[in-house]
């Protein structure tokens, strides 16, 4: 298995990504854009919010896909049963835990980001996968944030807001002017091309991570508008993929559990009437959108960015929606 069972993420968030033309100290955190030669930066403002003017996928990505109306798998009950009781865990919020921030953090850079080369490499906690990853070189800034302060799974996420591109690391660190990492993969957001078929990416199925976090921009905005990312233990998860995924691991589950890349809807029936606001649109989303297989983890955790404007006490209140409440759906 490529990647240990996750009981929590940790996250470093960031806010602004600053470029105007001044000249600037180069070792200001909050300049990520700066050309660290010159001093200098070019002539762009990025700030995490503008995600939400990019157009993730194509209209008709699987990762845009209504399955609100999708087939119910016949053997859904049986899927489901061994981890019925589990509720849902947002693995994200405000604070910290264990020192660091919760989730999986990302950083939005603008098209004249510096890039710069990966060096794939193993260390103590995973292996080299650099022989399926994309070589770069990746427009991220030594400074941006790092999932768990570099403890755990480590990604990094980078999007390009300018040239409609994700770059993600996983097991990431900085070893002084250059970042190393286990695995990297970069999707071109305009497009529908998956990963080369067996391929692994920043995620242990081949996916993106971005496109199936939670963020707190667009429940702020009023919905989310695509697949929720979440893991189950290696007993519940077949070895094998379906797509978008197009990497499997060596899991335990069996003929009733559920392959990489699986989708799952909360019931269309399921009352969220009784919810928080904020919880209601994640909750909406998952009956239209619903949750991805996209790594081995603790079952139902579902995958979010941190931000200081999340609410835990309304966030663990989704703990009383349980595996129960969901069904398999077909894929096309």
């Amino acid at each position: 298995m490529k990647k240990p069972i996750r009981i929590f993420t940790f996250v470093i968030l960031l806010g602004l990504i600053a470029c105007s033309k001044k000249v600037v100290d180069s070792n200001d955190p909050k300049n990520n854009g700066n050309d660290s030669t010159t001093g200098t930066s070019q002539s762009c403002n990025a700030i995490q919010s503008d995600f939400l003017n990019i157009t993730i996928f194509p209209s008709d990505n699987s990762w845009n896909q209504d399955i609100s109306a999708a087939a119910v798998d016949p053997n859904s009950s049986q899927i489901l049963s061994s981890y019925s009781s589990s509720g849902l865990k947002a693995d994200f919020g405000s604070g910290l835990w264990d020192n660091a921030p919760i989730g999986i953090p990302f950083v939005v850079v603008c098209g004249n980001q510096k890039k710069v080369s990966i060096v794939f490499r193993a260390n103590g906690y995973d292996g080299n996968y650099g022989d399926e990853s994309d070589p770069g070189p990746y427009p991220v800034p030594l400074n941006a944030p790092i999932e768990g302060d570099g403890q755990g799974d480590s990604h990094v996420l980078v999007v390009d807001k300018d040239n409609d591109m994700l770059y993600e690391l996983y097991n990431a660190s900085v070893n002084g002017d250059h970042w190393e990492a286990s695995s990297g993969a970069v999707f071109n957001l305009a497009s529908d091309a998956l990963r080369p078929d067996g391929w692994t990416s920043a995620d242990a199925a081949g996916l993106p991570i971005f496109p199936g976090l939670v963020k707190y921009d667009e429940v702020a905005s009023g919905a989310i508008h695509h697949p929720i990312r979440f893991t189950l233990t290696s007993s519940n998860v077949k070895s094998a993929y379906i797509s978008p995924a197009t990497h499997k691991v060596n899991s335990s589950g069996g003929q009733y559990s559920l392959p990489f890349g699986a989708k799952i809807r909360l019931k269309a029936g399921f009352d969220v009437s009784g919810f928080p606001a904020s919880d209601q649109i994640i909750l909406n989303a998952m009956k239209k959108y619903g949750l991805i297989l996209a790594d081995i983890g603790s079952n139902m955790y579902i995958s979010g960015s941190p931000d200081e404007r999340w609410n835990n006490d309304e966030l663990q209140q989704l703990g009383n929606v349980k595996a129960s409440d969901f069904e398999v759906v077909v894929s096309n």
